[in-house]
C-alpha cells in the first residue's frame, strides 16, 4: 500500500480478531517510529512494547477501562523525554518539541500498521500516573500514547473530516 493510501484508508480501531502480528512486523512497526522526524535529531522518545496480559489490563485500567486496549497482540506505549529536548533546546524542547517528536513517531507507527493491514488506535485519554506505574517507568519519561495494534475486528463506518474550506487558509 502506498504512504497517501495508508493515510487515508487509516482509522482508529476498537475491535481485534485476537490474531498475532506476522512474522517480522513488530521489528517493522519500530523502525517506523524509530525513523520519524525530530527536532534536532534529539529522537527523545523511549517505545514500550507490551505483550503481558496482566500489564496490558493495567494500561486499559489506567485508560478509564477502554478495554480493547487488552483485545490487541500488541500495545506500545510511546513516551516522550523531555530532558533529551530541553538539553538542546531548554524550555521549548521541554514542553513542546519532545511532545511533537513522539506524535511523530505515533503517527509513523499508525500509517504503517494501516499499510500492513493492521487495526490501531491512537489512545490519549489515560492518567499518566497510573500509566508510568504500569510500566514501571523511569524519572524523566512522559507517556504520550498508548496504542494497540493487530488484526481489526468488525469496525463502525468511518469518522468523516471537515471540508477544505473549514480547515485551510490561502495567502
Amino acid at each position: 500500500m502506498d504512504a497517501l493510501t495508508a493515510i487515508l484508508s487509516r482509522k482508529s480501531c476498537r475491535s481485534f480478531t485476537g490474531g498475532s502480528l506476522r512474522e517480522g512486523d513488530l521489528e517493522r512497526l519500530l523502525e517506523a517510529m524509530r525513523w520519524a522526524p525530530s527536532a534536532g535529531n534529539c529522537q527523545p522518545w523511549r517505545f514500550y512494547v507490551v505483550r503481558d496480559p496482566g500489564v496490558k489490563r493495567a494500561l486499559v485500567s489506567a485508560a478509564w477501562g477502554q478495554g480493547f486496549i487488552a483485545e490487541a497482540p500488541v500495545v506500545f506505549v510511546v513516551c516522550a523525554e523531555p530532558d533529551r529536548s530541553g538539553a538542546r533546546y531548554g524550555g521549548r524542547g521541554r514542553i513542546l518539541y519532545c511532545i511533537q517528536d513522539t506524535a511523530a513517531a505515533v503517527e509513523n507507527l499508525l500509517i504503517a500498521a494501516t499499510a500492513m493491514g493492521y487495526g490501531s488506535c491512537w489512545v490519549g485519554a489515560f492518567d499518566e500516573g497510573a500509566v508510568r506505574t504500569a510500566l514501571k517507568l523511569p524519572e524523566g519519561l512522559r507517556p504520550v500514547a498508548i496504542v494497540p495494534v493487530g488484526p481489526g475486528g468488525e469496525e463502525p463506518g468511518r469518522a468523516g473530516r471537515r471540508p477544505p474550506e473549514e480547515v485551510v487558509e490561502w495567502i
